[in-house]
């Protein structure tokens, strides 16, 4: 008896729940926290022997969001931005809170690193400092700062599995 009265109240209860934090917006806050581990986007690249997993950012929309809003970024992993051959775009910490090095890859090779790039918080948009490619790329990654130094990737570093992306 208890079954066929109280179960369906419960579940019916459970799914008003859902629909009003669904409505709200709380629950996309909470699906924003999920670690990058859990986004069904993620594929493996190497630099040099080093195994990253990463997020890839290939649509206008993925590239403007990037890691805003993450509280973290798992170990080893980061998010690749794939852009047109020959592009220049700049970058900025808008929304960001964790430090990260930002890789500028050209033709399967690291082209340059910016280093230990830290949020800022509080700043308007146009007071964000904005970071170019030192010359045209394909790719940009974003890893956890220190990564580079850590993993020894540096100009001329070689970046394998691009073409999976």
């Amino acid at each position: 008896m208890f079954k066929q009265i109280f179960l369906p109240i419960i579940l019916v209860a459970a799914f008003i729940t859902l629909v009003g934090l669904l409505t709200q917006g709380k629950f996309n806050s909470f699906l924003e926290k999920l670690p990058v581990s859990n986004n069904s986007n993620l594929k493996t690249i190497f630099i040099d022997d080093k195994e990253i997993k990463v997020e890839v950012a290939k649509t206008s929309e993925e590239k403007a969001k990037g890691l805003s809003n993450r509280e973290k970024l798992d170990k080893n992993s980061g998010m690749i931005f794939v852009f047109d051959k020959d592009s220049k775009p700049i970058f900025w910490m808008k929304d960001t809170k964790i430090a990260l090095d930002i890789v500028w890859i050209n033709d399967d090779k690291v082209i340059g690193v910016e280093k230990n790039v830290q949020p800022e918080p509080g700043k308007k948009d146009n007071q964000l400092k904005k970071y170019s490619a030192p010359t045209k790329i394909d790719y940009v990654l974003e890893v956890n700062a220190g990564f580079s130094d850590k993993n020894n990737i540096k100009s001329g570093s070689t970046v394998q599995k691009l073409s999976d992306l």
